[in-house]
């Protein structure tokens, strides 16, 4: 999903931005990585071709709380999960996964037509650290919670839109067939996504581990070698030498896996989490429409007997409804406007989709292919060896 910076003439509008150098800071409990983030625009807002800030996990998470309190009805992209396992926080494959999670949100934000417009993102990517943190101290309610309380806050949101399609809740819904039709693609293709990773992650760890057995054994096959002294000797001190270095290559692969092939799939299964929460913002907005007009409705037949007893409560009861009818007002504009996004976001989000899926399954079998005619070549070469042994 990321754009990869272009040559743009200066008239043309562009911002990009590279999350990069990862540096672990403070010690202990304490202990967190900070990034470099590079913005490149000639936006005139932002005054400058270039500005470089440092942020850390919590900066990203303000920011994704942020744009999703402020764009309703917007797919606000997902962040990586924040992980709680010591040994892995600071291991370098997760630190160099989490770094490319965090470069691929920021400029999915980036190239959004509205939300790269927002003031939130400047802040982001201009202000310096204090200001930053400030920022981040001010917030209330919601964004006053750690990370993994709004990751639950999230989680439970999904839980219960999963309830309303399920049935096992029954409030208010819509009646609209082309809107059921996008729930359930999109919890169809969360469970497809999901499938699809686990198994990812299994093919991943069977590289790991046969290339693991293919040093392992390449060891022991030169061992076997070096007791031999006469052409069998040599061929088995070549055999283990071309399994080490097999080895190599597929340690190599399972890593191109992970981050090509198997950390796009995880991606977008928290995309699609993602759009369960805009999903619930939708739900909520159509509830409250329908409950306040519900109000009116009986307001209405409230105000019509006062005026039949010409009640001193009268002129009271007809600013009141009044001022209903124009929370209804408003109510109905903030659903339409989430309903019209959404089928906007819907359609954007299927067309990245098979351009990224696309990218993945060709990176796999891209990989598959080199490794195997790898694999292929170097026992082929030894053959000769073997058999002239053999005979």
């Amino acid at each position: 999903m990321v754009q990869s910076p272009r040559s743009l003439s200066s008239q043309a509008p562009y911002l990009t931005v590279s999350v990069t150098d990862p540096a672990k800071m403070g010690n202990g409990v304490q202990a967190y990585i900070s990034y470099k983030v590079i913005t490149k625009t000639n936006f005139p807002e932002y005054q400058g071709p270039e500005k470089i800030v440092i942020r850390r996990y919590s900066d990203f998470v303000w920011l994704r709380d942020r744009l999703f309190e402020n764009y309703k009805g917007i797919f606000i992209p997902p962040l990586p999960e924040k992980s709680t396992v010591e040994k892995f926080r600071f291991s370098a494959e997760f630190i160099e996964m989490r770094r490319q999670a965090l470069d691929v949100f920021v400029n999915r934000i980036a190239s959004h037509h509205e939300l790269r417009q927002s003031e939130d993102l400047k802040t982001f990517l201009l202000e310096d650290e204090q200001t930053m943190e400030r920022s981040r101290s001010q917030e209330t309610g919601i964004f006053k919670k750690k990370p993994a309380d709004i990751m639950q806050i999230f989680k439970d949101v999904q839980s219960k839109v999963s309830d309303v399609v399920l049935g096992k809740e029954k409030p208010v819904e819509e009646s609209n067939p082309e809107y059921e039709k996008q729930k359930n693609y999109i919890f169809q293709l969360e469970d497809h996504l999901a499938e699809a990773q686990k198994h990812a992650y299994r093919l991943v760890k069977r590289h790991r581990e046969l290339g693991q057995s293919l040093s392992d054994f390449g060891k022991a096959v030169k061992l076997l070698g070096n007791c031999e002294g006469n052409s069998l000797g040599k061929a088995f001190s070549e055999l283990g030498a071309k399994s080490e270095m097999l080895s190599i290559k597929l340690q190599r692969e399972a890593h191109h896996l992970l981050m090509n092939f198997e950390e796009p799939l995880k991606d977008y299964v928290r995309a699609v989490q993602s759009i369960k929460a805009t999903i619930a913002e939708r739900a909520n907005a159509f509830r409250h429409h329908c409950e306040l007009a519900e109000t009116i409705k009986f307001k209405e037949i409230d105000l019509n007997k006062l005026r039949l007893t010409r009640s001193e409560k009268l002129a009271e009861a007809e600013r009141e409804y009044e001022q209903l009818k124009a929370d209804g007002e408003e109510l109905k504009m903030k659903f339409e406007t989430i309903v019209k996004l959404m089928n906007e976001e819907i359609a954007r989000f299927q067309e990245q989709k098979t351009i990224d899926m696309g990218v993945a399954f060709h990176e796999l079998a891209k990989g598959q292919a080199q490794l195997a005619k790898s694999m292929a070549e170097a026992w082929r070469s030894l053959l000769p060896k073997l058999e002239a042994c053999s005979s």
